[in-house]
């Protein structure tokens, strides 16, 4: 079984990736997706990173963005927006579908990982894969700017990330409990694979929760459970491919590189896949005690993503 800890675009890619070679070479995935970006608005729950890698695994994403639906309209957006709302976040009309359901399964006392797994189901994602919410419970990323903090989707979508970062937080972590399938996981795993997603505000909420930092530093090559722990880098040649990684890890003091978010993983992994553009960095990554794999990262079509992943399995073998 491989766990692959994932939020955004470029989580969901490798893990389309991932699961495109499951069961031929990986017998299950995991894919445990981040929630800190979760919030409400118009009255519905929207999981953003959850539905962009439940749409991606789907095969129905939009491939122009990453996110939200192939050919989807945005009828209600507009009807909203001459209603005289504040609609600054895109909502499909094929996409609000899951946002209704979702907060009508909520209010009627259900949890997000089993409406996570209802609508994975729905939309065909085989059951050798599943996607697992970090959490059940609340959990909000929050951002300091030099105007005060801000929620995530606030700073990172109304505001379009264009504040300077000076903090982070994740309201709600340390009460938070992680999803009990999900901490299993990350303890039984063969393989635990951190994708190219955003260090700070992807994979920091899921690592900010109870246990789950320790679980993955228990899992290293030393306790003789064998598993591997595999990291690939979001950032290619000192930029990040779609998001705000980049700013977020120079204003929080960072090196903006492969080898800075190589560096926040150090204790964490024992191999770190950089793309080929940064090989040069090869030797300093593995100066930190990593094995450094230089490979093609760039996730552009599925077929790229399961390069990617079986990249990732070949170096697992050596």
């Amino acid at each position: 079984m491989w766990a692959a800890l994932a939020g955004g675009v470029g989580g969901a890619k490798l893990a389309r990736g991932l699961a495109a070679i499951t069961p031929e070479v990986i017998d299950e995935l995991r894919v445990i997706v981040n929630t800190g970006d979760d919030f409400r608005l118009h009255g519905l729950y929207i999981s953003p990173d959850i539905d962009t890698v439940v749409y991606t695994l789907a095969g129905i994403a939009n491939p122009e963005t990453g996110w939200g639906i192939a050919g989807d309209t945005a009828n209600t957006l507009e009807q909203l927006r001459r209603l005289g709302a504040d609609a600054w976040f895109w909502l499909g009309d094929r996409d609000l579908a899951t946002h209704i359901l979702r907060t009508e399964w909520l209010s009627n006392g259900g949890k997000l990982s089993e409406f996570t797994e209802h609508i994975a189901r729905a939309l065909g994602i085989p059951a050798a894969v599943q996607v697992l919410p970090m959490t059940d419970a609340p959990v909000a990323t929050e951002i300091l700017t030099p105007g005060g903090w801000l929620a995530f989707q606030d700073y990172f979508v109304r505001r379009r990330h264009a504040d300077e970062v000076r903090d982070v937080r994740f309201a709600g972590a340390d009460d938070a409990a992680p999803l009990p399938q999900a901490l299993a996981t990350l303890r039984q795993a063969d393989v635990v694979v951190f994708c190219p997603s955003n260090p700070i505000v992807s994979i920091g909420p899921i690592l900010a929760l109870r246990g789950v930092r320790q679980a993955i530093e228990h899992r290293g090559a030393s306790d003789g459970s064998r598993c591997c722990r595999v990291a690939v880098s979001p950032i290619i040649g000192g930029q990040a491919l779609k998001g705000p990684a980049d700013v977020m890890l120079r204003g929080l003091g960072h090196e903006v590189s492969a080898l800075g978010v190589a560096q926040l993983y150090a204790g964490l992994i024992d191999i770190f896949v950089l793309d080929e553009t940064d090989a040069a960095l090869a030797p300093q990554v593995a100066a930190l005690g990593i094995r450094p794999v230089v490979a093609n990262t760039i996730m552009c079509a599925p077929q790229d993503s399961r390069a990617l992943a079986l990249a990732i399995a070949q170096a697992i073998s050596k």
